[in-house]
């Protein structure tokens, strides 16, 4: 881990916790999953035709297409489609909070599905993940927050740990920009092919929308996963994971200073919690250095 890659994991955890926040302010003006799909088109043709320019290729090899309709349907598709038509009952940091947690979910499917060994501080990690999720879900059900929308971030994280378990070992090829471009296309096609039949195309224009669509497009959407590709190449993907402990602060955080949303005693406490544990997760996984040869 060196100067530049410590600087680039923490601005990715930053952007990628943002985009709840600008979701937030998109859902209220705009049809949800219609909204998407334009916005992964619209990031999708930048990453392609960026990817082109840098003489990137898509000719991919088939673990590299499936790898890529599998991420872009799980990812683009189900987890961040869900998340959009549940931010329009849910708060911004809950979201945010939720979707956190699927470092934990990984480690937990890894241990019990693939009997991958956990170590004692993985263990931990993930008791401490479990404790700060209860604190803050009993804080924000009990306060009035919608269910429907909870379950329906909670379907989200699924669909992306799922996407994370699958394309494990995957690799981009060098076409790391040309792969994220691809990955975008797919969840376009695949939300438009909902949105489009199922909403009213209804659309209040404000600065709001038109500057949180833009901000998402080009930042969350595309600046942050070129982001995570450039750094797990660079440092691995172990390591690089172990970042996404700052999302539940950074999430909280922007939704607090830019839409003003409430945060309790209990929901500072579980975000700590789970911060805590994510980290602990991460840290377990990874493998020490192995001493120089004398």
């Amino acid at each position: 881990m060196d100067i530049r890659g410590l600087g680039a994991g923490i601005a990715f955890a930053i952007m990628w916790a943002s985009a709840f926040t600008s979701a937030r302010v998109i859902v209220q003006y705009a049809p949800p999953l219609t909204t998407l799909s334009l916005r992964f088109l619209i990031s999708g043709l930048l990453g392609v035709g960026i990817a082109l320019l840098l003489g990137q290729s898509w000719r991919l090899t088939r673990k590299q297409w499936i790898a890529t309709f599998i991420f872009g349907l799980c990812q683009n598709g189900l987890y961040l489609g869900l998340n959009f038509v549940a931010m329009q009952t849910v708060e911004a940091s809950l979201a945010a909070i939720i979707a956190s947690t699927m470092p934990l979910i990984v480690a937990i499917a890894g241990w019990a599905i693939f009997r991958e060994r956990l170590p004692l501080l993985g263990a931990a990690g993930l008791a401490a993940g479990v404790v700060g999720v209860v604190i803050i879900m009993g804080a924000r059900l009990s306060g009035g927050a919608d269910l429907y929308g909870v379950v329906l971030c909670g379907l989200g994280v699924l669909s992306l740990a799922v996407a994370t378990m699958a394309v494990r070992g995957a690799s981009s090829g060098g076409n790391y920009l040309m792969v994220v471009g691809l990955q975008m296309l797919v969840g376009a096609v695949a939300l438009a092919a909902v949105g489009l039949p199922t909403e009213r195309l209804e659309v209040t224009w404000n600065w709001q929308l038109i500057v949180s669509f833009i901000y998402t497009t080009l930042v969350p959407g595309l600046a942050a996963t070129v982001t995570w590709f450039w750094l797990v190449n660079r440092i691995g993907a172990v390591r690089a994971a172990v970042f996404h402990f700052l999302t539940p602060f950074f999430g909280v955080a922007t939704a607090a200073v830019l839409l003003g949303e409430a945060l309790g005693p209990r929901d500072v406490l579980g975000v700590a919690v789970i911060m805590l544990g994510i980290l602990a997760v991460q840290l377990s996984r990874q493998k020490p250095k192995a001493p120089a040869a004398v």
